[in-house]
């Protein structure tokens, strides 16, 4: 029988997100892809076969801005579980001054990191940003429910800025899985929830020692 707290090489593993925090991420995960896909499809005459994922034009229509009421409820979640995690400090503002060692994996050169290093938290803060764009301008645009109370001026200028920001979360979004891809073991930590010692001691070192210092407390 296999050992939870050990890896198939029986390496020690060490728990990285419990399962409520990857069942938020995936759910937000879900959630943009489908936005992303019914969206593009209503943006450009070209992309209006991928209605097909929602069931046609009309239920594209009518679920786009549903789900994406789900997917901001559900980021906002995420928010508060991870904001505590991605607080500014003066090692990441060393990490981003040595983006050259960052860029060529010398990481041994760069400063100590805690849960999440100076990328991963400017993109959080990027992604809260367009977030918060995407449903102010998609709530004026929202023609069963909302359109109607604003100037026609109002709606095209929400209408501009939400393609604005859905541009911005794609290619946020496309960093995100980027970056996942390239450190090995960062998709595999929210799909088990768990990482080798090995693996934090390399990418997060304080944050690896401080989940070890607790556990022996």
């Amino acid at each position: 029988m296999s050992n939870p707290n050990r890896d198939k090489d029986g390496n020690p593993l060490i728990q990285r997100y419990t399962p409520n925090e990857r069942s938020n991420h995936w759910v937000t995960a879900i959630c943009f892809i489908l936005l992303a896909v019914s969206g593009l499809a209503m943006f450009h005459p070209a992309m209006s076969w991928m209605t097909m994922f929602l069931g046609g034009g009309q239920w594209t229509r009518i679920l786009h801005p549903f789900i994406g009421l789900t997917m901001f409820v559900s980021f906002f979640v995420l928010v508060l579980r991870f904001w505590h995690h991605n607080h500014i400090d003066n090692a990441d503002i060393q990490w981003m001054k040595q983006i050259g060692d960052v860029l060529n994996n010398r990481e041994d050169k760069l400063p100590r990191i805690g849960m999440y290093n100076a990328g991963q938290k400017l993109l959080f803060f990027a992604l809260i940003a367009f977030m918060c764009g995407l449903l102010l301008s998609g709530i004026v645009i929202w023609r069963a429910y909302f359109a109607f109370y604003f100037p026609i001026p109002v709606i095209r200028a929400a209408a501009l800025l939400h393609a604005v920001c859905a541009f911005g979360i794609i290619c946020s979004i496309i960093v995100h899985i980027y970056a996942a891809l390239w450190v090995k073991g960062s998709i595999g930590a929210m799909v088990r929830g768990t990482v080798t010692f090995g693996w934090a001691r390399k990418h997060h070192p304080r944050w690896f020692e401080e989940v070890v210092r607790k556990t022996r407390d």
